[in-house]
């Protein structure tokens, strides 16, 4: 065989050599980058997914809470109490509870005695139902009542401490790493949006009990809410 016809030769094996195994890890590269697009489209799409109770109305409410009020920081909690409620929904009391009406089949209301803030058993298991029921969703509102008997200090004060029933039980309950940046509070005494009885077809944690004006609102209103903010 001629010398420059071997070196033809060898020199093909050498370029077939290299190319051949960048080849397939180029294809095994696509593939992987493929997979983690696809993955991240997934993820992406389930923590910003738009439901169709967001209302414009919702989404600025849902905001004003949880970047003004509502969110939990650095191992303790803080909220909107009732004087700034009214500030946070900027509209009547009605107006804001009517804004949960589409949330009727995914919220839920946790009951109380009067003048108290002591979870019952009926209460922790559809906390913890709810809870639970995530299904990708980003915020957990807790929005807290006391009905009118009392001071409205007083009341005031019943209402915050309901809101934290909850949260304490959900962190205890649940190993959460995110619970920070999920979980807003508003707490609104018996100032504002009190709610009415049409509320009593909503999920109860007392279902089986009395449904007045008062008992409704002994109360603390949850929900999961995913909208785009």
């Amino acid at each position: 065989m001629r010398l420059d016809k071997l070196h033809f030769i060898l020199g093909l094996a050498v370029l077939l050599a290299i190319a051949l195994p960048t080849a397939v890890w180029s294809r095994a590269a696509a593939a992987r980058l493929t997979e983690s697009l696809a993955k991240s489209s997934e993820v992406a799409t389930a923590s910003a997914a738009n439901e169709d109770y967001c209302s414009g109305s919702l989404k600025q409410i849902l905001r004003r809470v949880l970047t003004s009020c509502g969110l939990i920081q650095g191992g303790g909690s803080r909220g909107c109490q009732p004087l700034q409620a009214r500030q946070v929904a900027a509209m009547s009391g009605g107006d804001f509870n009517a804004l949960f009406a589409p949330l009727a089949q995914r919220a839920a209301i946790i009951q109380f005695d009067q003048d108290k803030a002591d979870l019952d058993a009926a209460a922790m298991e559809v906390l913890e139902k709810t809870f639970a029921d995530q299904r990708g969703a980003s915020y957990f509102l807790v929005v807290s009542r006391a009905s009118p008997e009392g001071s409205t200090e007083h009341n005031r004060d019943l209402s915050h401490r309901r809101a934290e029933a909850v949260l304490e039980h959900i962190k205890g309950k649940f190993n959460d790493p995110e619970l920070e940046q999920e979980v807003g509070l508003l707490w609104l005494g018996e100032e504002f949006a009190q709610l009415d009885q049409q509320f009593c077809q909503w999920k109860r944690s007392r279902a089986e009990g009395p449904c007045t004006s008062a008992d409704l609102n002994r109360s603390a209103f949850i929900a999961w809410i995913d909208c785009r903010l």
